[in-house]
């Protein structure tokens, strides 16, 4: 994957996470219904809400890694041993920073 298509997946992934992100605040900031029924299963969704909202800020910490990567010239090399990540793998996983060996 070259830096400038990358930079478009990524650029193009970051814009739906934020849009995912402000779609999940507004729904966080809905009154709480009256009812304790609707109160406890409202509570279950936010909870939810907000592991995914987690998830998404976590995945777009990992993009802005990746799109400073491609600003100095790094992107495509592990940032544990150097090595270049393979292609597929990229096309797999635009953010990731390490190749296969390396990976946790």
């Amino acid at each position: 994957m070259t830096p400038d298509a990358a930079r478009k997946t990524l650029t193009a992934r970051r814009d739906e996470l934020l849009a995912s992100l402000t779609e999940i605040e507004d729904q966080l900031d809905d009154p709480v219904p009256k009812d304790w029924e609707d109160a406890a299963s409202e509570r279950q969704e936010d909870e939810v809400l907000s592991a995914l909202g987690h998830s998404d800020q976590a995945e777009i910490r990992r993009i802005d890694a990746a799109l400073a990567r491609i600003e100095a010239g790094d992107y495509g090399d592990c940032v544990r041993c150097g090595n270049p990540i393979a292609e597929k793998r990229l096309q797999l996983l635009p953010d990731t920073p390490f190749c296969a060996n390396c990976s946790p």
